[in-house]
């Protein structure tokens, strides 16, 4: 990781430890990503939408970043800064500068579907605060879709330096490659990881990294390296889980996954409900059979 790209490598989207009457665990919460580090992954991303971001307070989504920091250094920690003003956005973005942070992850607007004068506005106003930003491409969430053409417009404006995919279309890696050819591709799906990869991306935001670091750690290494004959049958094993984050339901998922293989993952803050039984029996299976094969 170089401190001028800080968004390359292996970034864990975290998960947020819960106590049981649902105030945040920040102790925990410092413990994990030191432990992650020291697991092969390059750095957090605290506040994204595995952090349950959205159900926080702002006092609690700002000591979450602090946390994070105090435990391995700013240049590890890219928060996520989205929220549905411009402007709270930016004071996120200024708030990641001070507590030492590097970089941030940027939404487009998500309160309703923004045409592109008001994507580009919004990124342009939360650059000016000057932290690089990563755009983070979620139409399935967002119903706003930064499509390649667009990202080159950003990135040719000077408001977004690399892009988290996670439309789930790997064709997107070569349109935006030829479009803006210095716009960094980030993985956002896990489950596309290794095409993504191949496409030449320079870094995975990735969920289930917070249960299997060490293995997702491998397979990242050995996918941007070229070496299909250790990531394609890693691949493979994991794939089952990895296919989770791409789910309504991934939070839990990997909380879930978290708690069988020892780590802790814990409750969701409302409105996310527990996994149905056949859900949970499906990840309960694939984890098992993760840590049978020395995965964990």
């Amino acid at each position: 990781m170089t401190d001028h790209r800080p968004w390359r490598g292996l970034l864990v989207a975290t998960a947020l430890p819960l106590n049981d009457d649902l105030s945040v665990n920040h102790d925990r919460y410092a413990e994990h990503c030191a432990w992650l580090v020291a697991n092969g992954c390059d750095g957090v991303v605290p506040n994204g939408s595995l952090g349950e971001y959205q159900v926080l307070t702002p006092e609690e989504r700002a000591k979450v970043v602090e946390t994070a920091v105090a435990a391995i250094g700013g240049e590890r920690v890219m928060p996520g800064v989205a929220a549905y003003g411009s402007a709270e956005a930016r004071r996120w973005t200024e708030h990641a500068a001070e507590a030492g942070c590097r970089a941030v992850m940027l939404l487009p607007p998500n309160a309703y579907r923004a045409d592109e004068r008001s994507v580009v506005a919004h990124y342009a106003e939360v650059a000016a605060a000057g932290l690089p930003v990563v755009a983070y491409n979620n139409p399935i969430d967002t119903k706003v879709d930064l499509v390649p053409e667009l990202l080159a417009r950003l990135y040719g404006e000077g408001h977004v330096h690399a892009v988290k995919e996670f439309s789930g279309d790997v064709r997107r890696a070569y349109r935006i490659a030829e479009l803006a050819p210095e716009l960094d591709l980030l993985i956002g799906a896990d489950d596309v990881l290794l095409e993504l990869a191949v496409a030449g991306a320079k870094g995975w935001v990735a969920g289930y990294p917070n249960a299997l670091p060490r293995s997702c750690a491998e397979l990242y290494r050995a996918a941007v390296g070229g070496d299909l004959a250790t990531a394609l049958p890693l691949y493979r094993q994991v794939h089952p889980l990895l296919r989770w984050d791409s789910r309504v339901e991934f939070v839990q998922a990997i909380k879930l996954s978290m708690d069988l293989v020892g780590r802790y993952g814990g409750p969701c803050r409302p409105p996310r409900v527990p996994l149905e039984p056949e859900q949970e029996a499906a990840v309960r299976a694939a984890t098992e059979k993760a840590v049978a094969a020395g995965l964990a």
